[in-house]
């Protein structure tokens, strides 16, 4: 299982899975646009390149989402497909490459407003890694 969404009385949340780092953050910015718009109604093609740091895992999970919501908000762009390379030990660093297209805002199932830190969290599990986001709508 990748992600899968939990019910919230007034936001956005779910549960994001991975056997890495890399692959949290992947899944993470696939639960991300899952929530928030109609992937099969993306325009073009198009692939944006972004880099994150962090001090630890949670740090990075949330720098990462926080860079989706600008590219959201100010590019209206929404990825199908993403690919991410985590590298660093005392500082995490990531770089992701984003695959998708514009979005109308017919398309928008709901718009995200910001990622919160109300019970944010990052777990490590017998499987590898699993988080926990709330994002305000």
């Amino acid at each position: 299982m990748k992600y899968r969404f939990i019910d919230h009385t007034a936001d956005i949340a779910f549960e994001v899975y991975g056997s890495s780092l890399a692959e949290l953050l992947k899944n993470a910015g696939l639960a991300f646009y899952d929530s928030f718009v109609d992937l099969s109604k993306i325009d073009g093609y198009k692939e944006v390149k972004i880099e994150v740091e962090g001090e630890d895992e949670e740090i990075l999970l949330y720098r990462w989402l926080n860079e989706l919501l600008y590219l959201f908000d100010t590019q209206f762009f929404a990825a199908k497909d993403v690919e991410v390379e985590v590298r660093g030990n005392d500082v995490k660093k990531a770089a992701g490459k984003l695959k998708g297209g514009k979005f109308t805002p017919e398309n928008v199932k709901v718009e995200p407003k910001a990622i919160t830190m109300h019970k944010f969290r990052v777990e490590k599990t017998p499987e590898g890694l699993k988080a926990f986001v709330v994002v305000d709508i």
